[in-house]
């Protein structure tokens, strides 16, 4: 069976040309959408996915109406491809695109490598921009729930023998928020922040 998705971006535009395109491809059946690209957004397109079936084939109109890039497009065809459902664009730039036949295999093939350097790209401008960020002083990930007056008030607390529930109490965090924030060498300019207390203090407490 062939099952038909056409989309527009805006209820303004016409569904006409696609629809029309899908019939003369023989879809029996058509899933629409008007709305953008983003795939969490597309009811349609949801239900297109779902109603295909082994040996089924997904037709579209044109290739930007099922996918906004390289990498969206591998991640629809690799799933039709594991349950063994075709993918046919019918006109521009992506008519090539036909997994039903081993051209259109090969040509699929060519844009998922692409899509893999695509990302591969995207994954080291990502690494070089934290890269540039630490260097300009820029702290990544979440905000610390502690400031550095309070890990050091912690650090203190721990060195004097003082329980971690304690001091995360007194402090308003969690046990593991506290435990977090002074894990490793104390790095605020007191002894270990982590483990036991001082010898001095273990020394007090079998006193």
């Amino acid at each position: 069976m062939k099952i038909g998705y056409a989309r527009v971006s805006t209820d303004d535009q016409n569904l006409a040309m696609q629809l029309d395109a899908l019939r003369a491809a023989r879809c029996e059946k058509i899933h629409e959408d008007k709305a953008s690209g983003v795939l969490n957004g597309r009811k349609g397109l949801s239900e297109a996915l779902k109603s295909c079936a082994s040996g089924d084939v997904l037709v579209v109109w044109k290739l930007d109406r099922l996918a906004r890039s390289l990498h969206d497009l591998v991640v629809i065809a690799a799933d039709l491809k594991s349950r063994s459902v075709g993918l046919k664009i019918l006109t521009g730039e992506g008519a090539a695109v036909d997994t039903t036949h081993p051209q259109g295999r090969m040509v699929f093939g060519i844009l998922a490598v692409m899509a893999e350097f695509e990302r591969e790209l995207m994954s080291e401008r990502t690494v070089a921009g934290m890269e540039a960020a630490k260097r300009r002083g820029v702290r990544l990930g979440r905000p610390l729930k502690l400031s550095e007056y309070q890990r050091r008030e912690g650090a203190s607390m721990l060195d004097e023998g003082k329980a971690r529930s304690d001091i995360a109490a007194l402090l308003g965090v969690h046990v593991g928020t506290l435990r977090r924030a002074l894990k490793g060498p104390d790095d605020l300019g007191g002894s270990p922040a982590r483990g036991n207390p001082p010898a001095s203090v273990r020394a007090r407490k079998r006193a």
